[in-house]
């Protein structure tokens, strides 16, 4: 397996940054389709996965819309503010895990599993197969997968956002690394360090051919990427039209020609019976 330290790192120097960035106009933008797509295709109850979900705002939203929740995630101190948010009392289950590992549940024990930030850290396809089959061993069958994935192009953005990374572009052996196998690395300590971008359009290819059934690939932001902050603007200077905007927003996240510009993309497949 490979060693994620580096991420764990990197998420504990976060504190409440993880807990509060779905509330910035970005986030919440994240937020509304991703849960709007979740509750589209997840069973109306039961228990749930969290893995990768850090200080729990997914899971948060879960236990409010009535599932047995378990929360799991690889940073001890993102699981401490899930604790100190909404207390153990309203969750079943706080742990600590890493998605290639649910060893300590067994075959088919949640009815839905999501898991909306590994993947984009598993840099080795060796480990993205593994923690896909772990996801799909603990959830029943017909049951829902969501994944979190990120786009090769967003990590190409994203270099070029940041004064201090946007050299990396001259570099061949980067670029020709994340365009050719969606593998980027970032030696500066404390930033993102390593991750792993999909080919948009081959988004659904993986976990079709573990064997899921493809309900879902959306663009989490839709075609609001740039424009987070005049959408939030809107909530309060006219909330007709920002809930109009969201509603538009969520009928053409799905746009196969909007995938390509994707940061976060969402994948949610259907196990298929065994």
């Amino acid at each position: 397996m490979t060693d994620l330290g580096g991420t764990r790192g990197y998420y504990a120097s976060f504190d409440r940054r993880e807990w509060e960035r779905l509330e910035t106009p970005q986030g919440r933008i994240e937020f509304e389709l991703t849960t709007h797509f979740l509750a589209k295709t997840m069973p109306e109850s039961g228990r749930v996965l969290d893995i990768g979900g850090g200080p729990g705002r997914y899971s948060r939203w879960l236990c409010d819309m009535g599932y047995q929740a378990t929360l799991a995630d690889l940073s001890p101190n993102l699981l401490d503010i899930a604790r100190a948010e909404f207390g153990e009392d309203r969750i079943r289950e706080i742990v600590e895990a890493d998605v290639r590992d649910l060893s300590r549940w067994s075959d088919n024990t949640f009815d839905s599993t999501i898991a909306l930030g590994p993947f984009y850290h598993l840099t080795s396809a060796a480990d993205r197969r593994k923690a896909l089959e772990e996801l799909m061993r603990v959830t029943m069958p017909g049951g829902t997968i969501a994944v979190a994935l990120m786009s090769k192009y967003a990590l190409l953005r994203r270099t070029l956002s940041i004064r201090d990374e946007r050299h990396r572009m001259a570099e061949a052996s980067f670029v020709e690394a994340l365009l050719s196998r969606g593998t980027y690395d970032n030696p500066i300590p404390g930033r993102f360090t390593e991750g792993y971008g999909v080919e948009p359009s081959k988004a659904a290819k993986s976990f079709e051919e573990a064997g899921l059934i493809t309900e879902i690939v959306a663009f989490t932001h839709g075609f609001a990427t740039g424009l987070e902050d005049q959408i939030e603007n809107l909530r309060s200077e006219d909330p007709d039209a920002y809930v109009s905007t969201l509603e538009v927003l969520k009928a053409t996240a799905t746009d196969p020609s909007l995938l390509g510009t994707a940061g976060h993309l969402l994948y949610i497949g259907r196990n298929a019976p065994r």
